[in-house]
């Protein structure tokens, strides 16, 4: 009798020592998990919970809510509040800090279905392009202050807007000057009648 209990004990420990270490486990892997993660894609999951806007805190001090609708390799592109009829890109380097709710915070921590799209492998300059081919005026916020016009051309790391009147359209009696701004200094642009 006194051998069943014996035995009894030790299995019961050794099933209670399986449990700790496979709890171990699961935590150190968990903890691996969110180390791997980054800022796009917990924005992107937060983007998820479906809460409306999110409020960004930019490099250049300001702050801009955001209804995030694209995520590419670098950048966000989203409707800012209370401006439906426009669109923005925001680089990831010029984000400084997120707003966030407890649910947003918990959404983008919850394992997420791995990314595959092609928007996602596209980078900043090719969704700059593409404001460009389509003549939009912007404003393009920079670390320094903003500046209103038309994308003329894209290079590798910086673009070239032409400055105008916001709502003007890019005629070139209109234009005041040039602007070559880099990628790096750009905290946002926004393109009000971008279609």
């Amino acid at each position: 009798m006194r051998w069943d209990r014996l035995f009894d004990d030790l299995e019961s420990q050794l099933d209670r020592d399986r449990l700790e270490e496979a709890r171990s486990l699961a935590i150190e892997s968990e903890r691996a998990r969110i180390g791997r993660l980054g800022l796009r894609e917990r924005i992107a999951a937060m983007a998820g919970a479906d809460e409306g806007a999110i409020r960004f805190e930019l490099v250049d001090a300001t702050s801009m809510q955001l209804r995030p609708t694209a995520f590419g390799r670098d950048w966000i592109g989203g409707v800012p509040a209370g401006r439906p009829d426009a669109q923005c890109v925001v680089p990831v380097a010029a984000i400084a800090a997120v707003s966030a709710s407890r649910r947003q915070v918990e959404e983008s921590l919850a394992p997420q279905a791995a990314p595959g799209g092609l928007i996602e492998r596209i980078g900043l300059a090719f969704a700059l392009r593409d404001l460009g081919r389509r003549r939009a005026g912007v404003e393009v916020r920079t670390r320094d202050g903003s500046v209103h016009g038309t994308i003329d051309r894209v290079a590798a790391d910086h673009l070239d807007v032409a400055l105008h009147e916001p709502g003007v359209p890019r005629r070139e009696r209109e234009v005041r000057g040039y602007r070559l701004v880099p990628f790096e200094r750009i905290t946002a642009v926004v393109a009000a009648d971008a279609t």
